[in-house]
């Protein structure tokens, strides 16, 4: 299995790679008002407007860093192509892709409430790497709002 390693306030993260699209470098980003402090802003993108999330801010109340490493990770978000949305995924340290084994993949056996986006983990030399589901970074309610798609709000 080929990932995408990332970090997110210096922990180790990672997306699979059939979920990206395309790394790109960070850009200049259109900021919206009345928008959460994780919606980064939008921009043009071969002609089509992507929001981008700050994954730091998501998940750890604190903004990426603007460091040339830090990324913007385009990705299909929710459903299948036809019905998905792209978005883009800010990240630091956006620098290679490695091969794990899908034997390696270890669930933690731990539901956090508040952050059901954690998958599985992954044991190699350096520690562990959280797998990220992004298909659960935003509630129903904040991708009708904030997505380009028309998933209803229960």
């Amino acid at each position: 299995m080929l990932i995408l390693p990332l970090y997110i306030n210096n922990q180790r993260y990672a997306l699979a790679s059939q979920q990206v699209i395309e790394v790109v470098p960070l850009v200049t980003l259109t900021t919206l008002p009345h928008t959460p402090e994780y919606f980064a802003g939008v921009f043009n993108y071969r002609g089509r407007v992507v929001p981008v999330l700050d994954l730091c801010q998501l998940m750890h109340g604190k903004p990426c860093s603007q460091n040339l490493s830090s990324r913007i990770i385009l990705v299909n978000y929710g459903g299948d192509i036809a019905t998905s949305s792209v978005v883009g995924l800010m990240a630091e340290r956006v620098v290679e892709t490695l091969h794990k084994s899908d034997l390696k993949l270890v669930d933690a056996n731990v539901q956090i409430g508040a952050a059901p986006y954690l998958g599985k983990m992954i044991l190699d030399e350096q520690g562990m790497i959280q797998c990220l589901q992004i298909e659960y970074l935003l509630s129903e309610c904040e991708q009708v709002f904030l997505l380009p798609t028309n998933i209803k709000c229960g």
